[in-house]
């Protein structure tokens, strides 16, 4: 046989060895360090035979395949354990994911984060017991009649979706036993460090009609020190956490009685929106948009022309039934339909476009339960939304300056550097998802790649992912636990002029078809306030903070005086209170170190006297002394220029 490495060179092996002794061949220590190999492209296990000439390629924990090879074996030994000590439990999905793995179970009696350590003891114990691991490969039939006896009902919709003519299935490590493509690990005792991390809900299969299971979380490591830093990160990640962070510091809270999905944003966290709002629609002016305001209730006429009601529907909030009423009403759960209408109001020429309409608005989408999170994923937003009707001539331009105006907007809100971009592409195998026929998405990708391209931009590209009227570049972001999310977006639409009968008359008098870029400049100003909350702790710059400066009083005698600076701050332009509360100072400015205030001015007798202030930076500590016109003027000097300290 002869083995083709990785390197292109050769290999020759007298008979069929296993996956591991080919690797032996290759080096002593590589054999000892590899969790899985490639055989002709295939990820298969280290116990894999190899029989014939084929590719080969070894591969250790630091690889992303190794590390989950390595993680979704943990996730059978998490399940293992669990059904050990719950013999009843349904057992449902368990893969590797980012950082981790998880298993999802369907308990008889809830359990707590509690249970964790001896759900861990048990786990450890597998691991010394140091188990082979089997894979066994079954006919349909044999895989019906092991789930059977195995009472397992969620594992029988799992084998359902397995293609017919493929390959079925299980892994045996003891006397546990479950349906799963792999590959594993070759024993359970090559886990070397693991830890659970979390326990929430998680519908089955994603979905909130059906039953809510319980997810275990965990992560593990090939070595003790790299779990331990990973753990120290993990803590850390979770002490910036919006939801934690703006709660505890008044930005925004929930009410059970409101409903989930629906944040109360408090005066910290709406004082944080309007800034940005006015911000982000000034400059949108200042690029030549034209701000619009339309209804956020609307007949479903216009999801039905636009096809957002066949292809969206579930998505969105109404009133009535199609079956029964004359006319249905929609919670908008976005503005392109509405700003078309108004385009359409007047014929427009050549030399009238690119026509560039803004709005921010508050929308509505119906996301599932088990999907929401703090201010990321919430039933009702307000978007930066905006829709671009140009000639075919002006689409790239336009297109740039779309991602222009993000590039701006991320850069001044420090973010810049926590971006990157994914060119959403349709899938052609499941087409009756989009609009449009193959050749018309082959053009208009064709062209989005060309524009992308051409403006030298580095994306990555996801198949599955584009809007079903157009492709999309998506403006891809982490939160701090290092889940992905998309942020803002821009879409190049070829769908919906034609379903609206959106014109122009064109230079040789005809009339002719526009293109639409569908856009988003900043984004969800809730999920980005949640993505700042996360980037600074807390701790906005200068321009942002919701309260810019707090003015203490050290002594009763000093209090009026503090009032009376705080209102001349406020007038000169700064977001200033005062504390003239008869508290130690030490106290009144832990206070507002707790509130992430960017400035702390004290006014006692000999400042009073000499007419001065005493200043502390929230980060830079004692700025000392200085007169109120130079705070002032150091203060609107830093505002200007959206410093960020």
């Amino acid at each position: 046989m002869e083995i083709t490495l990785k390197d292109s060179t050769k290999l020759s092996l007298d008979a069929p060895m296993s996956a591991f002794e080919v690797t032996k061949r290759i080096s002593e220590g590589l054999a000892r360090a590899a969790v899985a190999c490639k055989v002709n492209g295939k990820l298969v296990a280290m116990n894999e035979i190899v029989s014939s000439d084929c590719t080969f390629e070894a591969l250790t924990f630091e690889s992303e395949e190794g590390k989950r090879v390595y993680r979704h074996t943990c996730s059978h030994i998490l399940a293992q354990a669990v059904k050990n000590i719950y013999p009843t439990v349904q057992l449902a999905i368990g893969p590797a994911i980012e950082n981790g793995f998880y298993y999802d179970f369907d308990f008889k009696t809830p359990i707590t984060q509690a249970d964790f350590e001896k759900i861990e003891a048990e786990m450890k114990a597998i691991i010394k017991a140091n188990l082979p691991i089997e894979r066994i490969v079954v006919t349909r039939s044999e895989a019906e009649s092991m789930i059977r006896n195995m009472k397992q009902t969620y594992k029988v919709e799992l084998l359902a979706d397995i293609p017919e003519g493929e390959e079925i299935s299980f892994y045996k490590q003891g006397d546990f036993i479950d349906l799963c493509s792999g590959p594993h690990l070759t024993s359970t005792g090559k886990i070397k460090a693991f830890k659970l991390t979390a326990l929430t809900g998680a519908y089955w299969r994603g979905n909130e009609k059906n039953k809510m299971l319980t997810r275990i979380y965990g992560t593990c490591f090939e070595k003790k020190a790299e779990l331990e830093e990973y753990l120290v990160k993990l803590e850390e990640a979770r002490s910036r956490d919006h939801n934690k962070v703006g709660r505890e510091l008044g930005f925004f809270m929930t009410d059970e009685n409101i409903g989930q999905g629906l944040p109360l944003i408090m005066p910290k966290g709406a004082r944080v929106i309007q800034l940005m709002q006015r911000f982000v629609e000034d400059e949108e002016q200042r690029r030549g948009y034209l701000l619009t305001k339309t209804p956020i209730m609307t007949k479903n006429n216009l999801f039905i022309t636009s096809g957002h009601w066949d292809h969206y529907k579930d998505k969105m909030f109404y009133i009535g039934d199609e079956d029964v009423d004359d006319e249905i009403l929609c919670l908008r759960p976005m503005t392109c339909p509405l700003q078309f209408t108004i385009y359409k109001n007047g014929l427009k020429s050549y030399r009238d476009l690119p026509v560039r309409y803004a709005e921010t608005a508050i929308e509505f989408r119906k996301e599932a339960s088990g999907e929401m999170h703090g201010l990321t994923r919430i039933r009702q937003f307000t978007l930066a939304d905006g829709h671009i009707v140009c000639t075919p001539a002006q689409l790239e331009s336009e297109f740039a300056g779309c991602v222009d105006l993000i590039k701006y907007l991320t850069k001044i809100f420090g973010i810049d550097g926590d971006i990157w971009y994914r060119f959403s592409r349709w899938d052609p195998k499941n087409a009756d998802k989009y609009v449009g026929s193959a050749e018309d998405w082959d053009r208009v990708e064709t062209a989005m790649k060309n524009i992308l391209d051409d403006l030298g931009i580095k994306y990555e590209e996801a198949w599955g992912e584009a809007a079903f009227y157009g492709p999309k570049l998506d403006v891809q972001g982490r939160n701090v636990h290092g889940k992905e999310d998309t942020l803002f977006t821009v879409q190049i639409d070829f769908s919906l002029a034609t379903r609206f009968d959106m014109i122009y008359i064109d230079e040789n008098g005809e009339k002719a078809r526009p293109y639409i870029i569908h856009r988003s400049s900043i984004g969800c100003y809730e999920r980005t306030l949640g993505m700042l909350i996360e980037k600074y702790n807390g701790a906005f710059p200068m321009w942002l903070a919701p309260e810019q400066v707090r003015v203490l009083s050290l002594t009763d005698r000093t209090a009026d005086k503090a009032t009376e600076l705080k209102n001349k701050l406020f007038e000169l332009g700064l977001r200033a209170e005062a504390d003239v509360r008869s508290e130690k100072l030490g106290k009144k400015i832990r206070e507002a170190q707790l509130e992430k205030v960017p400035y702390i001015v004290v006014i006692g007798d000999k400042e009073a006297e000499q007419n001065v202030i005493a200043v502390r930076h929230r980060a830079l500590g004692d700025l000392g002394t200085m007169s109120v016109d130079d705070f002032v003027a150091m203060c609107l000097k830093e505002i200007a220029s959206k410093e960020i300290k």
